[in-house]
């Protein structure tokens, strides 16, 4: 059984990472978010659109932070995209998509980083794939039913596809993930220096 390294010692979860230092991934994130808010304006069919291909992105950038550097840099990431989610979403929509938007991500965030970290130490894959398989539901339901409940739209079905992209997503995903773990001075380039 191959297993993903701990921590490296100087991803202290308990150590303070600022925010310049968290600098790519915050970068990556506001961009999955960004591109996601935008692409989910244009539908490819009745059940899709193109934002559910680039939000699971999200999940990554959060996965490799998380390993990089722990849950608590993690979740400062996470923030940094719940900010820039709720001022595009307001700027792109509603209210009531962006009060969705806004609740999904950073409920589904903070979830996929406590479950990864339950999960860390299993193979290499287990972590993001859990991690991201149950954060994807939670996103799906929480974003679906406070944006589209008591509207005349037929959201189930569209939920269902976004769920079932999200999932997909998830799975191959896993390559870049893996590809990234021994390069994770890349993501956090901070790592080296400590």
């Amino acid at each position: 059984m191959h297993t993903e390294p701990s921590l490296p010692a100087a991803a202290d979860p308990a150590a303070a990472w600022p925010l310049r230092a968290l600098w790519r991934p915050i970068l990556a994130m506001m961009s999955v978010v960004v591109a996601s808010n935008y692409l989910v304006q244009f539908p490819i069919n009745d059940w899709l659109t193109w934002g559910a291909f680039t939000y699971p992105v999200a999940f990554l950038v959060t996965d490799l932070t998380n390993r990089a550097v722990g849950p608590r840099a993690a979740r400062k990431v996470a923030w940094a995209g719940f900010a820039i989610a709720v001022a595009v979403s307001l700027a792109l929509g509603p209210w009531r998509i962006a009060l969705a938007s806004g609740t999904a991500f950073i409920v589904a965030q903070l979830l996929d980083i406590a479950v990864f970290n339950q999960w860390r130490r299993q193979n290499w894959w287990k972590a993001p794939l859990v991690g991201s398989v149950i954060a994807s539901v939670i996103d799906t339901a929480l974003f679906f039913s406070l944006a589209f409940a008591g509207t005349d739209l037929d959201w189930l079905l569209l939920a269902l596809g976004d769920l079932g992209v999200k999932w997909l997503m998830a799975l191959l995903l896993l390559a870049p993930y893996r590809a990234m773990l021994p390069r994770l001075v890349l993501w956090v380039p901070a790592l080296a220096t400590r």
